[in-house]
């Protein structure tokens, strides 16, 4: 098979030290740590800088279901099928503070972005919200009427969103503790479901093969998709608002481009159902995890497809793919076993250089590329398959612009903070 591309995704290295199918993946706020869950019962915590060593950490009586880290990075949400919550101070002691209040596995764990809050999801058929650092159970939302796979925040913390194999998604004001709207499109269980990073949107992943995207203020379908071949285990929105990653039990990942409505890519590595995937904070890389027991950290190079495609801007765009022709890299596994020791030797692949010449070259074309930014941005709008979704992401866009310097702020305080510490 020929060589990827270099703006294709590429498959930077893989981790080995789980003993059972992974479950989750979440990256820190800097991107220095990767944590996973695995139906091993353990939780580890990977270090992203070669040779590094990772962390285990034991305390869960089942397997560990979910994790996230909290928006600081320094804590680490777990939940478990011995349902109980954890928060793990993420460094090598492993300490940890257990939650209970659900009576049936939990299925999902959430920090709010401003760190304060947590929210669960179980097949207790209830959501449940925490004062993280009061350590309290505060509220339940319970109207599902099955088991709740998946439970998340707003960005603005405002909404509550979740799914359940009811069939169902439901939209949840945090504040008045009230169900807002319900989504009953799905014809199966509802696996996942996320915001937009803009808030003005909702994907969700079902049983039934499919992907939807609704806009959460009008309640209306926006997308959907049906490029899997089998149930959809996971979805994770790229910073930018403009991609969405799936997983699947096909074994495959799959790269969609909301703005043009369409497939970019879809990543074969995994032998056996992709069970979980999760961009880092900034979108530079991504994670993935199956039943295989490995976790792959990919490169997402889609600052090349943007270059790529503003170049293109009189090409028309191309219509909604089905599975046909579409675009497939395939990534072999790395050898090498795993070993069981508390402590996991992550394995590095060799990255691909890029010519002096050839970086030079990129730079002087993104300097020009700027003065067709806007222009590029008026093609977009009027050339997309979507419209609605078109609107939603071209007002996020503006929205997020004005919010740069002060998320950056914030994040290079997160960032030193948990530094100095």
């Amino acid at each position: 098979m020929a060589a990827p591309c270099p703006e294709d995704p590429s498959l930077e290295r893989h981790f080995k030290g789980h003993r059972d199918a992974i479950t989750s993946v979440d990256f820190s706020l800097n991107t220095k740590q990767l944590a996973s869950g695995s139906m091993d019962s353990c939780l580890m915590v990977w270090h992203m800088k070669p040779q590094s060593r990772a962390y285990r950490f034991a305390g869960h009586k089942d397997a560990v279901t979910c994790v996230n880290f909290s928006p600081s990075g320094h804590l680490l949400a777990s939940g478990s099928r011995d349902k109980t919550v954890r928060i793990w101070i993420p460094n090598v002691k492993g300490e940890s503070t257990v939650f209970r209040a659900h009576t049936a596995t939990v299925r999902s764990v959430h920090f709010c972005s401003d760190g304060q809050s947590l929210v669960t999801a179980s097949d207790d058929k209830t959501v449940k919200v925490w004062s993280t650092h009061r350590q309290k159970f505060l509220f339940s939302l319970s109207q599902h009427i099955n088991w709740v796979r998946c439970a998340r925040f707003s960005p603005d913390g405002r909404l509550i969103v979740s799914a359940s194999d009811d069939k169902t998604v439901k939209l949840w004001d945090k504040t008045s503790r009230e169900c807002v709207h319900s989504y009953c499109e799905h014809g199966g269980f509802v696996t996942y479901v996320d915001f937009h990073p803009s808030g003005t949107c909702i994907a969700a992943a079902g049983m039934d093969n499919t992907v939807k995207v609704w806009d959460v203020r009008m309640h209306r379908l926006l997308q959907h998709y049906q490029l899997h071949s089998a149930a959809v285990n996971a979805l994770s929105f790229h910073p930018s608002g403009n991609y969405l990653l799936t997983a699947s039990s096909d074994s495959t990942l799959k790269i969609l481009d909301l703005m043009e409505g369409r497939l970019l890519y879809t990543l074969h590595g995994h032998q056996g159902p992709a069970t979980t995937v999760a961009f880092s904070r900034t979108g530079e890389y991504f994670a993935s995890g199956g039943s295989d027991e490995q976790v792959m950290v990919w490169k997402s190079n889609f600052d090349v497809v943007d270059y790529r495609e503003v170049i293109k801007v009189h090409r028309p765009p191309a219509p909604l793919a089905t599975s046909g022709n579409l675009p497939e890299v395939d990534f072999p596994v790395p050898p090498g076993g795993g070993r069981s020791q508390e402590s996991v030797q992550s394995q590095l692949q060799e990255p691909i250089s890029m010519p002096q010449t050839l970086t030079s070259t990129l730079e002087h074309i993104v300097g020009q590329l700027d003065v067709l930014t806007q222009a590029a941005q008026h093609r977009d709008q009027a050339c997309l398959v979507h419209s609605g979704l078109s609107q939603c992401l071209v007002q996020a866009r503006r929205a997020q612009a004005l919010a740069q310097p002060s998320i950056r702020r914030h994040q290079r305080a997160a960032i030193q903070s948990q530094e100095g510490t």
